[in-house]
């Protein structure tokens, strides 16, 4: 993984448009999974900026957050660690049904917006302008 850091960002916005995509389709777990993947992309660009290294290539944004040193504003700690801690179950669901009934659209709606809010964020701690 090898890309420069606007490209982390440029991929992470265009996770969150999919994200959105999903959510007005209907497919509520595959939007609030995109929606770590788009901040997981976003972490890693900030990661290389403030480090100067290549990212590891794991899917922990706690882990993320810690290893660059971030101090997250306290609204946005607890929606990024709720972000993190249903990565593997939307990832790999094991009862497509009833993780469907957990995640309503007004649920999703929730974790998309608190995802943006992260994302503007972010991209604000980095040395590098982004382009949204």
């Amino acid at each position: 993984m090898t890309k420069n850091i606007p490209e982390w960002f440029k991929q992470a916005d265009y996770d969150m448009k999919t994200a959105k995509i999903l959510l007005d389709n209907r497919r509520y777990i595959y939007a609030i999974f995109l929606c770590h993947l788009s901040v997981e992309k976003a972490l890693k660009g900030l990661y290389q900026d403030k480090l100067q290294d290549i990212p590891p290539k794991v899917h922990n944004l706690v882990f993320l957050i810690e290893k660059i040193g971030l101090q997250l504003p306290e609204e946005l700690q607890d929606a990024l660690f709720e972000l993190n801690r249903v990565s593997i179950p939307t990832r790999y669901p094991e009862d497509l049904r009833k993780m469907a009934r957990m995640y309503s659209r007004k649920r999703t709606e929730n974790i998309l917006e608190r995802t943006k809010e992260a994302l503007k964020w972010i991209k604000a701690q980095s040395s590098k302008p982004s382009n949204s």
